[in-house]
């Protein structure tokens, strides 16, 4: 029997279903908790083994690299796995979009990369990313997520791979349908408190 993510993400009960508002403002009613099968070291593991898999040949890299905080976990795994250096893409600054390599780690001109990260939704994060690598000459190969939420509105210019693409709908605070409004709030990211409504 082969792997199943989207089996394996409601195993370790990061697949939520209930009435939550998002980063963005907008409602939703499923929401993935990258960190409840992050904390699973097996479990993140086995993930990350199954993208390595499905890159084939585009594993191929001399780095690895992800943004922080999630993208951290797995550019870790990833690179031990294919035996490489990982590098981790932190903001510039509090507040900023912008993201760098810092801490004395060096990328020299040329390097193949993949980039990684945990859940795809804009792409803003990789896109920094990329373009952290881009300041330093390296060549992305590809990039791996283990979520894509985009709904193939991303394009990074390189293959885009992962483990599982969900489409999952929202609405804006004042277009929520009366079955999503009768549940309860929950404000994910933050703690297990129900948020408040509007």
């Amino acid at each position: 029997m082969g792997y199943d993510f989207l089996a394996e993400l409601k195993r370790v009960g990061a697949l939520k279903e209930g009435h939550f508002v998002l980063a963005s403002g907008r409602h939703s009613h499923q929401y993935v908790e990258k960190f409840d099968l992050l904390r699973d070291p097996v479990a993140t593991q086995r993930a990350c083994e199954e993208l390595i898999r499905r890159l084939g040949d585009l594993a191929d890299v001399d780095q690895v690299a992800g943004p922080t905080t999630g993208g951290i976990l797995l550019a870790f795994e990833i690179a031990r796995q294919l035996g490489l250096p990982a590098a981790y893409a932190e903001r510039v600054a509090e507040g900023s979009s912008e993201r760098a390599f810092k801490r004395g780690t060096v990328i020299e001109p040329g390097t193949r990369v993949l980039a990684v990260d945990d859940i795809l939704t804009t792409g803003g994060s990789v896109r920094a990313t990329l373009d952290a690598l881009a300041a330093v000459g390296a060549e992305v190969v590809a990039v791996a997520v283990l979520v894509d939420r985009s709904a193939g509105t991303v394009d990074f210019g390189c293959p885009l791979v992962s483990l599982a693409k969900l489409e999952i709908d929202t609405w804006e605070p004042d277009e929520v349908p009366d079955w999503l409004a009768a549940i309860p709030v929950t404000k994910p990211g933050t703690t297990a408190t129900p948020a408040t409504a509007g």
